[in-house]
């Protein structure tokens, strides 16, 4: 299972997924989906106007995933 183990946090608008859709793969992939961004999110999945979680991941150094490579990884 690809993402077993690790915590994803999913912000923003997206044209080719809905949040739903990207959390019901991230769920049969292994991985969680929080509401926050903490040191121990693994990646922020960022579409358009994310908002302060992605000023917060900054800030944490987590990696952050645009729609190009949401569709690559799903």
């Amino acid at each position: 299972r690809r993402f077993s183990g690790k915590t994803f946090v999913i912000t923003g608008a997206f044209e080719r997924f809905s949040r739903e859709e990207m959390k019901s793969i991230i769920l049969r992939k292994g991985g969680k989906v929080s509401g926050s961004v903490t040191s121990k999110t693994h990646a922020l999945l960022a579409g358009e106007a994310p908002g302060s979680k992605l000023k917060k991941a900054q800030e944490l150094g987590i990696e952050m995933w645009d729609e190009e490579k949401i569709k690559k990884l799903f």
